[in-house]
């Protein structure tokens, strides 16, 4: 005879908290609690039903008060990141333009495959109150709301319309976040009222329950065939992505290449899978790759992508591999692997390599081949040298990633995103150690630094506490998104952040000139609306918000407070003057497709596209 199951009576608030609050994984042996917490900004669509949820469990699930909704997502997003996937934190907003703020950031989190949750407020289900404050009205769909255009950058999307919606619902959205192939956001929209109703619910569901993240063996025939392409191969290269630290495969990938010697490039998300000093670590791939690495790919006649989505900067958009350059792709997801015609092997990468490795038994690349990668890697580390060297030109973004370099911790976590630095950090860093870089370049975002280090420096603070987490932004970036900066003083997580102050969005302008135009509207010198520009004082702006600050004229000043703010104990800003103009790295770039005017009156710009679309004959189309 069953037994009747036992329920708790609960509003639909309390028991997502109260799931949430249930749900672990086990890393490296250790259980932890699978959402470290959230970031919230109440409203009138959030407060006062999540918010009562949330004091019950502010123990459980600390609630980090964000300043802009967008910077919390952001700030989610870099803790997933560091955690590798593993881990998450929720956001929660209020209805109508809290809600609306998170768009960006969901749409980060989609395009670099990062689980974030979103719990939003909603309009009324009953509609009784319709028109409610800040609801958008659509006259012939009473139904659709701001909160249906996350469908477009959510991975899991449901509006919860009954309390009993949840059992099937948060498991699917925990199920979503923990996949492999399809990470990436869930959101949940959660009506007013409906936050607020009651339900018995199965005790069960609120159990403690330890996930494990789903590891894809690859089909055998997918990897015979992969083996056979590159057991033929005369001149193979790796191209290692972030997948690769995702699936904690980097002692696999490094252990098969050194058993085939087959030289590494990396993806700008797979920037720290190698350490710099590696032999076969030839460099970072693309157009803001090296000399080395481009060298080895556009030769290379058989390339084999770990956990790369080949994303037109790690691909020089189709031109920085050879036509006849045949592909292989092992990635979990689909999507991913067959990229390009490539031959495809859907799985897990730390799986994927140890099988393939097995298949490959006895294989070699030639000797000759790994060499001369070597030698050109030789060559892009004297130039990178030469390129960070104070004195060698006017303040640059390298001079100061170089002293950055030589000063900080092996374990240190540095993050940069939208804009020049990305490019610089990418080509110009030298890794310490594994999984310590953080580029966002998959939406390439401007704002996300200091949320994004914030964030990081959450998830750093509770594994590394005695590491540092370094931001490098630029001033415009710097002037979308900087009120994280008090975050990090009031939560008293420390950041050292790097303003590196060129005059606007001085790398925009470089494109604009290299396509022949004139600079306009991008530095602030070439604003015709700006009648007088003045300097801002980062420095004060920053010391409002608490943190130490303090602005530097040249490397060799940089040096120093770096190492004052190495000592402090709580955030610090450095603010240094870099040229506009000169202060580029100049090599290591392939071609990128931008479209650039078919006819124009002005001689340069059609210079320009001429000089553009010659490099096209190079691009794959498609094989």
């Amino acid at each position: 005879m069953n037994q009747p199951s036992q329920t708790v009576r609960l509003t639909t608030a309390q028991a997502i908290i109260r799931y949430l609050a249930a749900q672990y994984i086990r890393i490296e042996g250790v259980e932890q609690r699978i959402c470290g917490g959230g970031f919230g900004i109440f409203g009138h669509g959030n407060v006062t039903c999540l918010g009562e949820a949330l004091y019950d469990h502010r123990d459980a699930l600390p609630l980090y008060r964000g300043q802009n909704e967008q910077a919390m997502g952001f700030a989610a997003a870099a803790y997933a990141k560091y955690h590798l996937r593993r881990r998450f934190m929720f956001c929660t907003a209020s209805a109508g333009p809290g809600t609306a703020n998170l768009m960006t950031s969901a749409a980060l989190a989609h395009a670099n495959r990062l689980p974030v949750l979103m719990l939003c407020g909603d309009t009324f289900l009953t509609r009784l109150p319709d028109p409610v404050l800040q609801q958008l009205e659509h006259f012939g769909n009473p139904a659709m709301g701001l909160n249906d255009g996350f469908k477009a950058v959510s991975r899991y999307w449901d509006r919860i319309t009954h309390p009993a919606q949840i059992i099937q619902s948060l498991p699917a959205a925990l199920a979503t976040m923990l996949d492999p192939a399809d990470c990436g956001p869930a959101f949940v929209a959660l009506p007013q009222d409906v936050q607020g109703w009651a339900y018995d619910y199965p005790t069960k569901l609120f159990e403690k329950h330890v996930h494990r993240v789903r590891r894809i063996t690859p089909d055998a025939a997918e990897v015979a065939d992969a083996a056979d392409l590159l057991r033929g191969a005369a001149r193979p290269v790796i191209i290692a992505g972030g997948g690769v630290q995702y699936s904690g495969a980097v002692a696999e990938l490094t252990d098969f290449a050194q058993t085939h010697n087959i030289p590494v490039i990396e993806t700008i998300a797979g920037r720290a899978n190698l350490l710099d000093t590696h032999p076969l670590n030839i460099g970072p791939v693309g157009v803001t790759g090296s000399d080395s690495a481009n060298w080895a790919a556009e030769r290379a006649d058989v390339i084999l992508s770990v956990g790369s989505r080949l994303q037109d900067f790690t691909t020089g958009s189709w031109t920085a591999f050879a036509q006849d350059a045949q592909l292989i792709s092992l990635n979990a997801a689909r999507h991913d692997a067959g990229k390009h015609l490539s031959l495809p092997v859907v799985g897990d990468a730390k799986r994927g390599l140890q099988a393939l490795g097995a298949a490959l038994d006895g294989y070699k690349a030639p000797t000759n081949w790994t060499r001369a990668a070597q030698a050109e890697r030789g060559k892009w580390q004297a130039y990178v040298t030469d390129n960070i060297r104070p004195g060698n030109r006017p303040n640059s973004y390298a001079q100061a990633i170089g002293v950055v370099n030589g000063l900080c911790g092996p374990r240190d976590r540095v993050v940069a995103a939208a804009g020049g630095l990305p490019a610089e950090v990418t080509a110009n860093w030298r890794t310490l150690d594994v999984g310590t870089v953080d580029v966002e370049f998959g939406f390439s975002c401007m704002g996300y630094e200091i949320a994004g280090g914030w964030g990081a420096r959450i998830a750093q603070a509770e594994a590394e506490p005695d590491a540092e987490t370094i931001v490098f932004t630029g001033d415009g970036s710097y002037l979308l998104m900087n009120s994280d900066i008090y975050s990090s003083v009031l939560t008293g997580k420390k950041l050292i952040a790097l303003i590196l102050d060129n005059g606007g969005f001085a790398v925009i302008n470089k494109l604009q000139n290299n396509t022949g135009n004139e600079s306009f509207n991008n530095l602030i010198a070439d604003c015709p609306t700006v009648p007088a520009p003045f300097a801002i004082d980062f420095e004060s702006h920053a010391r409002a918000m608490g943190a130490n600050a303090e602005t530097v004229q040249n490397p060799g000043e940089l040096a120093e407070a770096f190492k004052r703010a190495q000592s402090a104990d709580k955030t610090s800003v450095i603010v240094m003057k870099v040229d506009a103009y000169e202060g580029w790295t100049t090599e290591g770039h392939t071609w990128w497709e931008v479209g650039t005017p078919q006819i124009s009156t002005r001689p340069k710009v059609r210079a320009a596209h001429l000089e553009v679309e010659s490099a096209r004959a190079r691009q794959r189309k498609g094989v």
